[in-house]
């Protein structure tokens, strides 16, 4: 089976780093998750009025207003069908600032959008085309494009007026044996929401078919796209 990336880059999935298209080559029948563990250097966020909109991302584990250095960070990637039978893959983090925080996603591929999809936060209320770059280092760009708000029967796109445009790049430095992430989130009018930048490494985990822990699921599975 192929994954849901190696179906979005097509070709130019070959030119990524050996250790990231292993983290990126997840499937639901390929009996291994990736779980890491190590710290981010940095953990920002915007200026201050800014945090209304961070402190409404905690409600359903999206965005929230801690910031640090060296904070301890965990991600967890399971590969899975979900309850309709679609490709997904888990990008659950936790990071441990004054209070734990999580970070859940959900990605798909969507065939409709011809691009991965993300499901944000514990309700998938919030889907999220990405548009994904190899980067000349073999690292992976993930950039946030169109944007729709789903919750029960209400459904419409989400102004990027009112929203961040995430920015994320995935590389392994071959130096310090060890991955390393840069994720920024901005609003052109707003300006700089939040971010985070670290290192961390990967214990692969030999799972089941399918298997995903309970506990990061997410409670809501949303059918639109």
């Amino acid at each position: 089976m192929m994954s849901i990336y190696q179906r979005a880059l097509g070709s130019d999935f070959a030119r990524l780093h050996p250790e990231i298209q292993r983290r990126f080559s997840l499937t639901p029948d390929g009996g291994v998750a990736a779980v890491g563990t190590g710290t981010m250097d940095r953990l920002w966020h915007g200026a201050p009025y800014t945090l209304p909109f961070l402190y409404l991302g905690t409600w359903r584990s999206i965005m929230f207003p801690e910031q640090g250095r060296d904070v301890p960070f965990n991600i967890q990637n399971y590969a899975y069908r979900d309850s309709l039978g679609r490709n997904t893959v888990t990008w659950v983090r936790t990071f441990s600032t004054s209070r734990v925080r999580r970070f859940d996603a959900y990605m798909i591929y969507s065939e409709e959008r011809g691009c991965i999809v993300d499901y944000l936060g514990t309700h998938q209320h919030l889907a999220v085309d990405l548009e994904l770059k190899v980067e000349s280092n073999g690292g992976l760009r993930l950039r946030s494009g169109a944007q729709r708000f789903y919750e029960g029967p209400v459904a419409f796109s989400f102004p990027l007026l009112f929203s961040g445009v995430a920015d994320v790049c995935e590389w392994y430095d071959d130096r310090e044996k060890c991955f390393r992430i840069e994720v920024s989130a901005s609003n052109h009018r707003w300006g700089k929401l939040f971010g985070y930048s670290g290192r961390f490494q990967v214990d692969w985990k030999n799972v089941e078919p399918d298997y995903v822990p309970p506990a990061i699921l997410p409670l809501r599975v949303e059918r639109r796209n």
